[in-house]
Formats: structure tokens, C-alpha cells, sequence
């Protein structure tokens, strides 16, 4: 028995070994990983609050003079210029900003969600920083419960992972056990399999969403100030879209193991930096402007805008349009790319 254990156990260690593409990427993805999220979370200061700030010739996203007032002298807080009072106030609102500060000489007001944690601990911080008198104001509008504003990421990282992983895996196995060289002898051509595997799984992802949201729904009541039809739209565009991104990565991968380590490398960025669990307001512009390469930062996006503005599907039209685009370029190349066979 133990003979043929070892024999098993040196066999399937030749098999990974020989498989180069794998073997490179089980080594090169930890290593990405660490010097992404290092990048991006570490420093000297790891900031736990985000408070916006108005003030006299400030820039927006600029960090603002720390003479202004002794709280911005405070450590771990990320504070950046803002110049639309009204459109910061919302963000406040939304779990998004914890603080909106206007230190205008003719102002020296502040904002904060009385909803939130952190809302509650910066107006402690200011209230004891010693500086001038700022004056509370109140958030215009139903202030949003994080519940409410974290759902759809929630949900769209759900969606995600079903997408990438439940398409783009599954056609690597098919290829690799041979059932896509059997296919191959029908008529069926390459754009046609990859349309069904898409219309398939987006009929699956579609209906298990809708009803994870409305049973949650029932006990949560959830802030949906927009249309649920609206909602749908997005959800459909956006698993197609993530759909077709998981059948690109697939069209050409030989094994499994190097399609998870692909499809882990695609996952993890989108949900650190697509704004599942947090906002990116107030992060470093770079940071921002990549992830709006992600899908899933407009699906969430759009559907942010629905639930909780009351957007409309012309309110959202360019992370729509955004998706659609995607989508349709991932399924161009991913039929051009597509191979059958592993040889």
C-alpha cells in the first residue's frame, strides 16, 4: 500500500513540475499579492478615518494646511480638499466620507452621519482638539445605514466569484478532460459555445441574486429609493460582463491550476478596490482611476445610484455603457482566442 501511495504521491508531482505555466504562477501570484496589497494598504500611517475639508484656496484631493485647525494635525486620519459642499454632504450620508469639515472663514461648520461609528468618534476628536468653534450642521436627507450601503458590494462580489469561477474553471476542465475536442466535431462553432456558457450561467447567477436580495430584503428592508427594474438591468449587464472577463481568462488556459491562480489575480484586486467593504474616497488617485478598469467598480456603481439616489437608468448610462463595451470586447477576443484542445 505504502509503494503504491509513493508511486501516486511522484506521480502527481511530475505532473505539476512539467506543468511550467502552473508552477510559474503559483509562485509569481503570492508575490504579486504582497506587493499589491503592500502597496496600497501599507505605509506609515495606516488612516482609519476619511474627513473631507473646505478651505480657502485648497485643491480638491490636495491635503490641506494642518495650521488651519489642530485636527488636522491628528494622526491616522486621511484628510483631502473637497470643493462641493453638497456632493460631500451625500457622501457623508452614504458611509463614504466619516467627516466633511469646512474651515472657510465665513462657514466653520461640520458634517457627520449620526448613523456612524466613525461619524460619532470624530466629533469627538474635534470637539477635544482645542481649536476654534466648528458648528455641527445636519446631513440633508435619510442618512443610509452601512447595511444598506454595503449590500450591493456584497452581492456583487458574490456575483464575481460565481462568474469567473463557476465559468472560466469549469471550461478549463472541460478542456482538459476532452470534452471540448469532442464538441469541436459538431458543428457548434467557437463564438456559439461561448454564448450558451454565458447565457447558461447568467441565467443561474440572475435568479440565485434575485432571490438572496429578496429574502434578505424581507428581513433587512433595505434603502431602494430607484427603480427594481433598474437594478435588474445592472445585475444582468454586469454578470455579463464579468461572465464574458471569466471566459476571456479561459480561452486559452491548459490547466486548472493556472486558471485559479489567473482568476485569483482578477478577483482580489477587484474586491479591494472596487469598493465591496469600502469606499476609495479620499485614496490615492491613482488607486481610483485603476479601478475603474474593473467591472465590478461600475456594476457597484450604478447600483449604488439606484438603491440609494433613486438614480435612473440615464443617471447610470455611463457604467452601462462601460459594461456593455467590456463585455462585448471580452467575448470578441475571447472567441478569437478560444482553443479546443490542450495541444
Amino acid at each position: 500500500m505504502i509503494k503504491r501511495i509513493l508511486a501516486m504521491l511522484h506521480a502527481r508531482n511530475l505532473e505539476f513540475m512539467r506543468d511550467r505555466s502552473s508552477l510559474a504562477w503559483n509562485i509569481i501570484l503570492p508575490v504579486l499579492l504582497v506587493f499589491g496589497l503592500a502597496f496600497t494598504f501599507s505605509g506609515e500611517n495606516k488612516d482609519q478615518y476619511k474627513v473631507a475639508v473646505m478651505a480657502e484656496g485648497l485643491l480638491v484631493n490636495a491635503e490641506p494646511d494642518e495650521s488651519l485647525h489642530p485636527l488636522l494635525k491628528t494622526d491616522y486620519i486621511t484628510f483631502y480638499g473637497v470643493d462641493d459642499q453638497s456632493e460631500t454632504v451625500k457622501k457623508v450620508s452614504r458611509h463614504q466620507v466619516d467627516m466633511l469639515l469646512d474651515l472657510r472663514p465665513d462657514q466653520m461648520h461640520y458634517w457627520v452621519n449620526n448613523d456612524a461609528v466613525n461619524g460619532y468618534f470624530m466629533r469627538r476628536l474635534l470637539a477635544g482638539s482645542g481649536g476654534p468653534t466648528v458648528t455641527e450642521k445636519a446631513v440633508t436627507g435619510k442618512q443610509v445605514r452601512y447595511v444598506d450601503w454595503v449590500v450591493p458590494g456584497i452581492l456583487g462580489m458574490n456575483i464575481m466569484f460565481g462568474c469567473l469561477f463557476g465559468v472560466g474553471y469549469v471550461i478549463v476542465r472541460y478542456r482538459k478532460s476532452g470534452y471540448l475536442k469532442r464538441v469541436s466535431a459538431t458543428p457548434l462553432s467557437a463564438t456559439e459555445f461561448l454564448i450558451a456558457q454565458i447565457l447558461s450561467r447568467l441565467m443561474i447567477v440572475v435568479a440565485t441574486t434575485v432571490l438572496v436580495f429578496a429574502g434578505t430584503n424581507f428581513f433587512m428592508d433595505f434603502r431602494v429609493v430607484g427603480s427594481y427594474l433598474s437594478l435588474l438591468v445592472v445585475l444582468i449587464i454586469g454578470t455579463f460582463t464579468l461572465l464574458s472577463l471569466g471566459l476571456l481568462v479561459a480561452s486559452r488556459v491548459k490547466s486548472e491550476e493556472l486558471a485559479g491562480g489567473l482568476l485569483n489575480m482578477l478577483t482580489w484586486p477587484m474586491m479591494l478596490l472596487s469598493g465591496v467593504w469600502f469606499s476609495m474616497e479620499g485614496a490615492h488617485p491613482y488607486l481610483q482611476k485603476f479601478a475603474e478598469l474593473s467591472p465590478l467598480t461600475h456594476m457597484l456603481k450604478a447600483a449604488r445610484a439606484i438603491m440609494i439616489d433613486g438614480a435612473s437608468l440615464m443617471g447610470v448610462s455611463y457604467n452601462l455603457v462601460v459594461l456593455l463595451i467590456m463585455g462585448v470586447v471580452f467575448i470578441v477576443l475571447g472567441a478569437k482566442l478560444f482553443k479546443w484542445t490542450t495541444d
